[in-house]
């Protein structure tokens, strides 16, 4: 989706060199296995997975560090969730139910190990025919909204389901950068501005909040 290939370099201290690309420093398992080999893990080694892609990884100094995680509540997030110092989490989820029964439980979890919960964004919310520019609601309508609202958390936006966004990102143009003034474009930077501001508040919080030592 970055338009990103091969192994990364390693530096003197012996630590991965993110990949480059739109401004953006990137980091994957993918860039460590080949393209089409199976990742078979056990806990153990996608604790170590983890370890070398975060503290492992010459970051350098960065405004924020994103970590795309799979969906669920198991090793991974428990993991990530113990070992970093998390500004909080991002739940992104379909509209269907069966989908939101993943992205609550994902959601409470985070909240029982003391990780704010930035907000609910909504992916492949409508489809946007390309002839007539009408929206229909494959998966549903609203589900995340919904969700967000009955659990007292922000809802960030919806994504659309779109094949520009689609054919973009398989040839590693975002549509961000592939088409800036478009309306999907749009969708993903007022989210990310949303986001922003939740964490500027999240700060602020901590800063003001009184300081408990044990």
């Amino acid at each position: 989706m970055m338009k990103l290939h091969g192994k990364p370099e390693v530096s003197e201290d012996m630590k991965m060199v993110p990949m480059v690309n739109y401004g953006v420093h990137c980091m994957s398992i993918g860039f460590l296995v080949k393209e089409d080999a199976p990742i078979v893990w056990r806990g153990p080694m996608v604790m170590s997975a983890l370890e070398k892609l975060t503290r492992g990884v010459a970051w350098g100094t960065l405004d924020i560090l994103i970590v795309d995680m799979p969906p669920g509540t198991g090793d991974a997030q428990l993991t990530i969730s113990q070992r970093l110092k998390l500004s909080g989490a991002l739940i992104v989820s379909t509209p269907q139910d069966i989908a939101l029964i993943d992205a609550r439980r994902g959601a409470n979890m985070f909240l029982k190990v003391e990780v704010p919960v930035l907000g609910i964004i909504e992916n492949m919310s409508f489809f946007k025919c390309p002839s007539c520019g009408e929206n229909s609601y494959i998966f549903g309508h609203g589900g995340a909204r919904y969700t967000s609202e009955e659990m007292a958390l922000r809802f960030l936006g919806e994504v659309p389901l779109e094949i520009d966004i689609r054919s973009g990102s398989d040839e590693g143009h975002p549509i961000v950068v592939s088409a800036p003034n478009s309306a999907s474009a749009k969708a993903y930077t007022d989210m990310a501005e949303k986001l922003r501001q939740r964490l500027a508040e999240l700060s602020q919080e901590r800063q003001s909040g009184p300081q408990i030592l044990l």
